[in-house]
């Protein structure tokens, strides 16, 4: 028996219908509708590295079950751009070279967006590091980072320097 799964993917309808009720979130969103965005890194929730918006809440895709999403706005990292021009945190962590590698990029960027969402003005650096600190970066990308994530969070409050 399927289960029939709708919900907004990146600003679109989308609707699926899973074979298996217990796909992550994740899986559906790699496997199933081509978007590679959201990493595999650990399969446990520990690593970040699969990060996406669920009404504009940072959850860990590996650990989501694509069932819940229903009637839900998901976005990933592909859905962020509008019109060709990058989110202010996506062009951010390019102004402060915020990657290596760049395989934790994207779920860093959704969680900052997250982080962003809850409130935070980005004043304090030991806050937005606790913040980010369940998204790991292997590559020491760490500072740019945190400085490409205090940036917006200050200019969305309205904060200067």
């Amino acid at each position: 028996m399927t289960q029939a799964v709708k919900f907004t993917l990146n600003g679109a309808e989308c609707a699926v219908d899973l074979d298996d009720p217990r796909v992550t979130l994740l899986d559906l969103l790699r496997e199933r509708l081509g978007l590679t965005g959201a990493k595999k890194g650990c399969d446990r929730g520990q690593c970040g590295a699969c990060t996406v918006l669920i009404d504009g809440v940072r959850v860990n895709a590996c650990l989501t079950l694509a069932v819940t999403v229903q009637g839900a706005e998901v976005v990933t990292v592909e859905g962020l751009a509008t019109q060709g021009a990058l989110h202010p945190m996506q062009q951010a962590f390019l102004d402060h070279d915020a990657l290596q590698c760049g395989f934790c990029t994207p779920g860093q960027i959704l969680s900052a967006i997250g982080l962003m969402n809850e409130g935070e003005s980005g004043e304090d650096t030991a806050r937005v590091r606790e913040g980010m600190s369940g998204n790991l970066c292997r590559c020491g990308a760490q500072p740019g980072i945190i400085a490409a994530v205090r940036q917006v969070l200050r200019a969305r409050s309205g904060q200067t320097g």
